[in-house]
């Protein structure tokens, strides 16, 4: 909780400036998506996720919370019936990035915190700095990256404690395929003695109205080193509506 603290008012100071500034471009997404079933299997499964950007003279921001649990229903060895949850997880990240000369350009400071009740690390903390570009620009299509040093922290399921210094890249690839519909691609791998963590989604979005989306997701996650009892790759497909403000 001191790192995850401590992180949070590295992000906090990183866009001090704009705090005070009038925060006069804020681009807001919420999705939403959940399957309940019931009968011979009944379960419910919930994801979400609150994306929100600002755009200021000099700083450009993202915040996003998501989350993630599904919860069955099974019978234990005395036949009576219970709830067992499967899967929970929890992501909040903010990056602030000061804006150079060159257009696109920027200085990065980044900060994450996971929490996952059944993953190879219940709890996973990042903090990086670096610099960002875009490599590619064209009439429907982007491609931005970043690159610089960390420092982790993470709990194992084992219990075990980590930390330390890592190498962290990220892309994000964007093509706008018509007027209602939308691919994108990101992916951030943090490269450490200890672990290697790989997060890469796949996701298509088509327009509803103005406001209204309906997206489809891919989220793969990958750590290079885990327990014996444990698997490298965690992955999620979703159907969610986003809803843009």
């Amino acid at each position: 909780m001191k790192l995850l603290s401590t992180l949070a008012v590295a992000a906090m100071a990183a866009s001090s400036p704009l705090l005070a500034a009038d925060t006069k471009v804020w681009q807001t997404s919420a999705e939403l998506g959940a399957i309940t079933t019931s009968g011979n299997t009944v379960g419910t499964s919930v994801t979400g996720k609150i994306d929100a950007r600002q755009d200021l003279e000099q700083w450009s921001n993202q915040y996003i919370f998501s989350a993630y649990f599904k919860e069955d229903e099974k019978t234990n060895a005395d036949g009576e019936r219970v709830k067992e949850r499967s899967a929970e997880r929890y992501l909040i990240s903010g990056k602030g990035a000061y804006k150079l000369n060159k257009e696109h350009d920027n200085l990065f400071v980044f900060g994450s915190h996971t929490d996952d009740k059944f993953g190879a690390f219940e709890t996973y903390t990042t903090l990086a700095v670096g610099y960002g570009t875009r490599l590619f620009d064209a009439e429907h299509q982007s491609l931005d990256v970043e690159i610089g040093p960390g420092y982790f922290r993470g709990k194992r399921a084992n219990e075990d404690t980590e930390s330390g210094l890592i190498a962290r890249g990220a892309a994000s690839y964007k093509w706008q395929l018509s007027e209602s519909a939308a691919f994108t691609q990101t992916l951030s791998i943090e490269y450490g003695d200890d672990n290697t963590r790989t997060v890469a989604e796949s996701a298509i979005s088509a327009r509803i109205n103005n406001a209204m989306q309906m997206k489809a997701a891919f989220l793969v996650q990958n750590d290079s080193d885990v327990p014996v009892d444990k698997k490298r790759t965690d992955t999620q497909t979703s159907l969610t509506l986003v809803y843009s403000f």
